[in-house]
């Protein structure tokens, strides 16, 4: 495992470097505030965006009073949030370019489900913005396979589709903004094995099982360990929109002799916090748990803290937030998948601008990630990555 973390080892610095180095590219990226220029506090955000043509708004002309719409999963989560301060901040930066003032300005709107992961609002937001005639619209779809009804409409009426965070299964999405989800989840695997001494049994809390997201990392993680850690095993995978269904499977396990009406009693009653607590009581050799984003990843955490096993089943996730940090610092997380999602609202909007100026996108714009533990959260490269 030596060559395994030293591996891992050298990304990490060598997504620091990326982060730190970059001041000469900056002070070519700087903005003038009257008095004097300043580095714009979230250019380590965008110099991780790969390829540097989606860091900048440089060159794209757009006409007075375009429109784009992003469309992301929800609008309360601090990663979405963080996407939507990137999709706001590229909005100013593009008028700031253009001059553009008043009823001239380029228009971007940022819209998302109230609840996260609702697939039916996010549909009904994408209807209710096609219908407003959007020179380009960006969607995060939630299920992946959804929306093609929608998609034929907008190709219809020349408007094009890109993608951010999931991609979509639909053949005219003209790019798509993310994270290398293949590889941030090795990097969870890779991780959490070493944590347990590369062995032991893991659960995979998985965010859904519909969109590509979800199934990139689910598959990553799986493959990851099953070819270099025949010593682990994943004993469960938990998805979070199939916990009806556990709730239903854990009431025959209790007592597959209780009758039809005392299983479905049984399973109104239980929440959703007692699945994942059942899970973790069921492997008393339970050594670890993998979530893939951050609502999975809290969901698993407070699970452990009310069976009593946080700190001493490992604990490696996805995303950041304040709750994730507080258990980090307290030995309750070994270490999260950091994404960028300032950087992919930012280059979303930059993908859409390309779009509709017909200049040519790439296939798959990458927003990087960084891995974060205890010991480097305070190293200032670490620290002008996180968001809240």
């Amino acid at each position: 495992m030596k060559k395994r973390w030293m591996t891992v080892t050298a990304v990490v610095m060598a997504t620091t470097f990326m982060i730190c180095a970059c001041g000469k590219q900056q002070e070519q990226t700087t903005t003038f505030t009257g008095k004097e220029t300043e580095k714009p506090e979230y250019q380590g955000n965008l110099n991780a965006i790969s390829p540097a043509a989606y860091n900048n708004v440089e060159g794209l002309n757009l006409e007075p009073g375009t429109y784009i719409s992003i469309i992301g999963k929800d609008d309360s989560s601090s990663y979405w949030t963080n996407v939507k301060k990137g999709v706001m901040q590229a909005a100013d930066d593009l008028n700031k370019e253009l001059g553009y003032k008043g009823s001239d300005k380029i228009k971007v709107t940022y819209n998302a489900p109230a609840k996260s992961e609702d697939i039916d609002e996010q549909v009904n937001i994408l209807d209710e913005e096609l219908s407003r005639y959007p020179d380009a619209v960006g969607i995060a779809s939630i299920d992946s396979a959804a929306c093609s009804v929608q998609f034929d409409l907008a190709t219809a009426n020349g408007i094009p589709v890109i993608s951010l965070d999931s991609g979509n299964e639909y053949k005219g999405i003209q790019c798509i903004v993310k994270t290398d989800n293949e590889d941030a989840a090795r990097t969870g695997a890779y991780k959490l094995a070493n944590e347990i001494g590369d062995e032991g049994q893991v659960i995979r809390v998985v965010h859904d099982s519909n969109s590509e997201t979800a199934k990139e990392r689910a598959k990553s993680f799986e493959e990851e360990i099953k070819n270099n850690y025949p010593s682990v095993s994943i004993v469960e995978t938990i998805y979070c929109d199939k916990l009806d269904d556990l709730k239903k499977k854990i009431a025959v396990e209790k007592n597959p002799n209780m009758s039809e009406d005392l299983q479905k009693a049984a399973v109104e009653k239980m929440t959703d916090d007692e699945v994942m607590q059942y899970y973790l009581k069921k492997y008393p050799d339970l050594k670890g748990v993998f979530g893939t984003n951050e609502s999975s990843t809290i969901f698993a955490l407070e699970a452990l803290q009310k069976t009593e096993l946080a700190g001493k089943v490992a604990l490696v996730g996805f995303d950041i937030s304040e709750e994730q940090i507080a258990a980090m610092k307290n030995g309750e997380i070994s270490g999260l998948v950091v994404q960028n999602p300032f950087g992919m609202g930012y280059a979303s909007v930059v993908a859409a601008a390309r779009t509709i100026l017909q200049s040519g996108n790439e296939a798959v714009v990458d927003t990087g990630y960084i891995w974060v533990t205890k010991d480097n959260l305070e190293d200032e490269s670490i620290q002008n990555m996180l968001y809240k």
